[in-house]
C-alpha cells in the first residue's frame, strides 16, 4: 500500500506539473484527438498533451514499456485513472490503435511488429481504421470475399469493405481478407496490416439519416501489400478477428455510461428539468422523474459492474458481449428518455423551432440506433451470450 500511496504521489505531481490548463476543462467535440500522419490540432494544448502522455506511455498504461505503453499494473492504472479525473483531464488520444488492434498485435503478432506498430500507436503517430464489414457480410462476417492472392513476397488485395469508421482520415488499416478461397470461410480469412496511402486504397463517405456519420467505403483495387504485414498465421485471423471484436466490444459497452464514450454527454436530469419543470430541486413531472430515476440507477450499477470486472482483471472474451449489449441499449434508451423530454421540439430538423442544441440532441438520438449493431448486432450478442457464456444448447 505505501508503494500505492507513493505512486499516487507521483501521478499528482507528475500532472500538475505536465497536464495544460485547457487539458482540464471539458471536453469540445471539434478539439477532440485522434492523432495520424495528418493530425489538425485545433487547440495547441491538445497536441502537447498528447505528445507529454504519448511518450510517457499513458495513453496506453497496460502495454509494456518495451513498446512504449505505461508497464502498469491493474492497481497503478486505477490510481492513474483516479488522479486523471480528480483535475477532469480530458483524454489525450482517441484511438482505435489502441483499443482495438494493440492488444491483438501484443498477443498475435512477432517481436518486429509489436516494436514497429505498438510505439506509433500510442503517440498517436498513426491514425487506425477497422475493415471488417463487406456489402454482402455483416452478421455473417466469415463470408467476406475480399481477397488476398499470394504473389510470392506480397498479397495482391481487391475487394470492398463497408461501415469503415474515418477511413478517409485514417493512415492505416487492419482487415480481414479471404487468402484461403478453398477452405471452409472460417479457416481461409487472415488478418493483414494496409497502408492507406498505398496505390489502389480509395474511400468513399457514407451519409447517415443523421446528417453525419464517420463511415466510409473503402476499396482495394490491385493493392500490394508485403507478406510482413499478416499478423499471426496465414488463413487463421478469424482467431485474431474475434478477440479483436471482443475489445471491441469492451470499448463500446462504455456507451452505457453518460460521457463515457458514447453521445450520452448531456445531462438528463438537467434537460428534464429545463423542458418538463422543476419543484424543490427536482424534475416536476412525476412519473418521468421516476422513469428518470430508475434509468440513472441501472446506469449506475452498470458503472459498478464495469468497474468490478476492470478491478478483478478480466481480459476480453465471450462475456464481452454482456457488457457491449447492456450498454449500447442503455445508451439508446437515455437518448429516448431526452427525446421525450423535449417534446415536439425533439423531431424538429431544420429552420427556428428549435435552437442547434436541440436539434443535436435529436441527431445524437437517431446516430444511438446504430449502437445496437456496430461492433456486432444486439441479437447477434445475445446468441453469443447464450452459446459461448451460458452454454445454452444449440
Amino acid at each position: 500500500m505505501s508503494d500505492l500511496k507513493a505512486f499516487r504521489d507521483e501521478v499528482k505531481d507528475w500532472l500538475e506539473q505536465n497536464c495544460p490548463p485547457t487539458m482540464r476543462t471539458p471536453l469540445v467535440a471539434d478539439e477532440e484527438v485522434w492523432g495520424g500522419r495528418n493530425a489538425k490540432y485545433k487547440n495547441p494544448e491538445s497536441k502537447l498533451w498528447l505528445k507529454r502522455m504519448g511518450e510517457k506511455g499513458w495513453t496506453a498504461p497496460a502495454i509494456p514499456k518495451e513498446y512504449g505503453g505505461g508497464g502498469l499494473d491493474r492497481d497503478q492504472i486505477k490510481v492513474l485513472n483516479e488522479e486523471l479525473f480528480a483535475i477532469g483531464a480530458r483524454p489525450p488520444l482517441n484511438s482505435f490503435g489502441i483499443w482495438m488492434l494493440a492488444p491483438v498485435i501484443i498477443e498475435y503478432g512477432n517481436e518486429v511488429q509489436k516494436l514497429e506498430h505498438i510505439p506509433k500507436i500510442i503517440k498517436g503517430e498513426i491514425r487506425w481504421c477497422q475493415g471488417y464489414s463487406e456489402p454482402g457480410s455483416g452478421s455473417d462476417l466469415a463470408s467476406l470475399s475480399t481477397k488476398a492472392e499470394d504473389m510470392g513476397d506480397h498479397y495482391l488485395v481487391n475487394g470492398q469493405k463497408v461501415w469503415t469508421s474515418y477511413a478517409d482520415k485514417a493512415d492505416w488499416i487492419f482487415a480481414l481478407v479471404r487468402t484461403g478461397p478453398k477452405e471452409p470461410k472460417h479457416t481461409g480469412i487472415s488478418f493483414l496490416l494496409i497502408d492507406m496511402a498505398d496505390p489502389g486504397v480509395t474511400t468513399k463517405k457514407i451519409t447517415l439519416i443523421s446528417g453525419k456519420s464517420p463511415f466510409c467505403e473503402t476499396f482495394f483495387d490491385n493493392v500490394k501489400v508485403p507478406k510482413e504485414n499478416l499478423i499471426g498465421e496465414e488463413n487463421q485471423g478469424w482467431t485474431i478477428a474475434k478477440k479483436l471484436l471482443q475489445h471491441e466490444r469492451n470499448f463500446i459497452s462504455n456507451f452505457g455510461l453518460a460521457g463515457g464514450g458514447g453521445s450520452g454527454t448531456k445531462g438528463i436530469v438537467g434537460i428534464a428539468k429545463k423542458y418538463l419543470g422543476e419543484e424543490n430541486g427536482m424534475i416536476a413531472d412525476s412519473d418521468f422523474r421516476a422513469a428518470v430515476t430508475k434509468h440513472k440507477m441501472k446506469e449506475h450499477a452498470f458503472g459498478l459492474t464495469l468497474q468490478r470486472a476492470n478491478d478483478e482483471g478480466a481480459k476480453a472474451s465471450a462475456a464481452s458481449s454482456i457488457f457491449k449489449f447492456y450498454g449500447t441499449e442503455h445508451n439508446k434508451e437515455r437518448y429516448e428518455l431526452m427525446i421525450s423530454a423535449l417534446g415536439n421540439k425533439g423531431v424538429v430538423w431544420s429552420g427556428d423551432q428549435a435552437d442547434d442544441n436541440e436539434k443535436d440532441i435529436t441527431r445524437a438520438w437517431l446516430r444511438t440506433k446504430a449502437n445496437s449493431i456496430e461492433g456486432g448486432t444486439s441479437e447477434v450478442q445475445l446468441n453469443v451470450i447464450a452459446k459461448r457464456v451460458l452454454d445454452l444448447p444449440t
